[in-house]
């Protein structure tokens, strides 16, 4: 419930204010948007219409491939859209709204990370088991309660946001609708919701990313039991999962582990984990995958060869 509230809507300052940057940030932007879209949308299909990718750890990297699109078009749609813009304002709303969306996608993709682990763990540790631990309705019921539980969260939050007091200032100094700011504008001690904030948000990004280095410490030690060949392959599928886990955890930390301060780098650091991460991630799964790539060209000489007749 919305409660002491006189502000209607917030004015989104952007990345910049200066016309002739806000002209390189659509420009740019646009174009790192575009790839994400397309890299993403080619391992989505790739996944979906190959039967050589029909194992637990493929279905675990669509739905990551899919949170990571819906992530980051949670915020980057408008904050290219909004570079064109003079006057760029969100209705009080809206703003609720994306950070729902932003929040619930957001974990989505650490849930997915933590199931990308699992299956690893399962398939390295427990090879004989591996097809009866990870069966098809395990994997489906995994990603049911990952997206319940992102639910759960982003409702948290929605909830903090909601009680929030906006008696006047209504200037964001971001890009997009995000608790630390709006905080910043809250005509009431935030000492509490602060606190519930790094409790909820900081402490899923922390617990997660021990967890998940920790077990890859324990597969990448289990490795030296297998051949040559076998961690070789292990090995190439683990450091891209690893590779993937610093780089959307670090910025994630970052933020959500400390006071409600605002920083000049933590929108930079916003556009690593919104916009960069999710075009890295398929680059990183694409490159080191050999299954992924013979798969995709595959599916592109059926489609050209389809195109043909």
């Amino acid at each position: 419930m919305q409660l002491n509230n006189n502000v209607t809507e917030f004015i989104l300052l952007g990345l910049t204010q200066d016309p002739i940057k806000k002209k390189i940030v659509f420009g740019t932007f646009l174009l790192f948007y575009l790839g994400m879209l397309l890299a993403n949308f080619l391992i989505i299909t790739t996944i979906k219409t190959s039967r050589t990718l029909e194992s637990p750890m493929y279905f675990f990297l669509f739905h990551l491939s899919l949170s990571d699109t819906c992530f980051s078009t949670s915020v980057s749609p408008r904050m290219i859209v909004d570079a064109l813009l003079k006057n760029t304002t969100i209705s009080f709303n809206e703003c609720i709204v994306q950070v729902f969306s932003f929040h619930f996608f957001g974990c989505l993709e650490i849930f997915i990370l933590i199931l990308m682990a699992l299956d690893r763990y399962v398939a390295i540790c427990k090879p004989l088991h591996y097809m009866t631990i990870m069966s098809q309705r395990v994997c489906g019921v995994l990603v049911a309660v990952a997206w319940v539980g992102s639910c759960v969260h982003s409702l948290v939050q929605v909830f903090l946001a909601l009680s929030l007091p906006f008696c006047g200032p209504n200037v964001i100094d971001h890009y997009f609708c995000e608790l630390q700011p709006l905080l910043q504008l809250a005509c009431a001690d935030t000492y509490v919701i602060n606190l519930l904030l790094v409790s909820n948000s900081g402490t899923i990004c922390t617990v997660s990313f021990v967890m998940l280095m920790f077990s890859y410490g324990v597969i990448l030690r289990s490795l030296r039991n297998h051949s040559a060949e076998g961690r070789r392959k292990a090995l190439s599928t683990c450091v891209s999962h690893i590779i993937v886990v610093i780089l959307f955890f670090g910025p994630c930390i970052f933020t959500y582990t400390r006071p409600a301060t605002t920083y000049p780098l933590d929108k930079m650091i916003a556009v690593f984990y919104t916009l960069g991460t999710p075009l890295l991630n398929p680059l990183i799964y694409t490159l080191r995958n050999a299954e992924v790539k013979n798969a995709m060209r595959k599916f592109w000489s059926r489609k050209l060869v389809s195109d043909d007749k």
